[in-house]
């Protein structure tokens, strides 16, 4: 059975977590591949509402629930989320944790947060999470793995020598006091004691699940516009959150993978510091914000929101190869008497369609919109496409044009039943 992934197709917060725990329903295994615990997912359920960072939104329903290779984890939050959890009577034995993640430490956190202080107001805009450190320690083969956490002899030696060489920035460069040696290892020890029984080789175990003709559906963090590579560099994440990671960030072959299932809000919203060309700074954007409630799951830091930009969307299509669209948010732009869509981007004279990767360029990027009628009608309980207003149903089409991929699903609100579905989603 080949694996299914759902990416998020702008910059984050598009509302994968609370597709992903609709889905989650019909599947048997969920597995996130990239990110940590700087991605936050609300799902709501008839359990209440849940901000997971590491966690796979999956795990409210019966799939095993994998946390790949390519997350990076943070021990704490982790013991934190499915203490969470099963406070609510959700069983977390089926939470299996890769032995080949790399961890988050300590001074990934305190560098992070040092060096973008340092920045000031060239400051990228970041977590404060360590992730970005984490990353680049993977990278440097520097990083300590979950299977590390297992083999206490082996943790103490790989820390040893760590710490001594990141001590050294610390107190060297910001002139910070240094980490404890033991109080880390001890701390991490205990970690390792209560995720010992999660942490496992789980490539074989997504791969034999393809070779039973299970249903795996691969869960992205952030969105295809915060890539490192394809997004707005360097105002980025740290690793990749293109379709074409998932196998990467899971341990399976790329041949696994055939349906691809972007994500898009019905506007635009961005956290943090970076280019937004179709930003509203006025009182519709405003409007929006409170409508959706646009502040984020992880920070809490209020979301710059804008209309949606096809231009972005079509270039997230293009490199992730998207089978299929789907638009959530529908029902927050219920009340708006027009819609704008973005369909180019004026630059140096001329008109482009193209997504710059010079950010200097995206920074003076101005959009050229496309008026549409609003609908002024209430959306949150339609289930069928055909009785969403015309005006929707033409903004929907639009959309679909300009991006060049059919739209699968609409949400039309926050918990699980509102959303239209136009087509099945998970395979049989």
């Amino acid at each position: 059975m080949p694996a299914i992934a759902v990416i998020g197709a702008h910059w984050g917060d598009e509302g994968k977590g609370r597709i992903v725990d609709l889905l989650a329903q019909k599947v048997n295994m969920v597995v996130r591949y990239s990110g940590g615990d700087n991605a936050g997912h609300t799902v709501i359920n008839p359990l209440g509402e849940f901000k997971l960072h590491l966690m796979p939104a999956g795990i409210f329903g019966p799939a095993t629930c994998i946390i790949g290779n390519g997350v990076v984890v943070n021990p704490e939050r982790l013991i934190e989320e499915i203490a969470l959890v099963e406070s609510h009577g959700v069983a977390t034995g089926k939470l299996i944790v890769s032995d080949r993640a790399n961890l988050i430490m300590p001074y990934h956190q305190l560098l992070d947060r040092l060096e973008e202080t340092s920045r000031g107001a060239k400051a990228i805009g970041t977590t404060g999470r360590g992730i970005g450190p984490a990353f680049a320690d993977k990278a440097a083969r520097l990083g300590i793995r979950a299977t590390d956490l297992l083999d206490r002899k082996y943790l103490r030696e790989r820390l040893e020598a760590v710490l001594a060489e990141k001590n050294a920035i610390i107190t060297g460069v910001y002139g910070e006091k240094p980490l404890s040696l033991e109080t880390v290892f001890n701390q991490y020890i205990k970690y390792g004691e209560r995720l010992g029984p999660h942490i496992r080789e789980t490539s074989r175990i997504i791969r034999e699940a393809l070779e039973r003709r299970d249903k795996v559906l691969l869960e992205g963090a952030q969105g295809t516009l915060l890539d490192p590579d394809f997004g707005t560099y360097p105002y980025t994440t740290s690793s990749s959150s293109l379709a074409s990671a998932a196998c990467l960030g899971v341990g399976i072959s790329p041949s696994y993978l055939k349906e691809i299932y972007g994500v898009f809000k019905a506007y635009c919203t961005r956290v943090g510091a970076g280019p937004l060309p179709t930003e509203l700074n006025d009182e519709t954007g405003e409007l929006i914000r409170q409508r959706g409630q646009e502040y984020g799951a992880t920070t809490g830091r209020p979301r710059r929101c804008g209309w949606f930009d096809a231009v972005a969307s079509r270039h997230s299509r293009l490199i992730n190869g998207f089978t299929g669209a789907i638009i959530t948010r529908l029902d927050i732009l219920d009340s708006l008497k027009t819609l704008n869509i973005c369909v180019g981007y004026r630059l140096n004279g001329g008109v482009t369609q193209d997504f710059p990767a010079s950010i200097a360029q995206l920074e003076n990027c101005q959009p050229v919109y496309e008026e549409l009628p609003g609908w002024e009608t209430d959306t949150g309980s339609i289930r069928q496409y055909r009785r969403l207003p015309l005006a929707a149903r033409r903004y929907i089409a639009r959309i679909e044009e300009l991006i060049s991929c059919p739209v699968t699903m609409i949400s039309v609100g926050s918990s699980r039943e509102q959303i239209i579905y136009r087509k099945q989603v998970i395979y049989n």
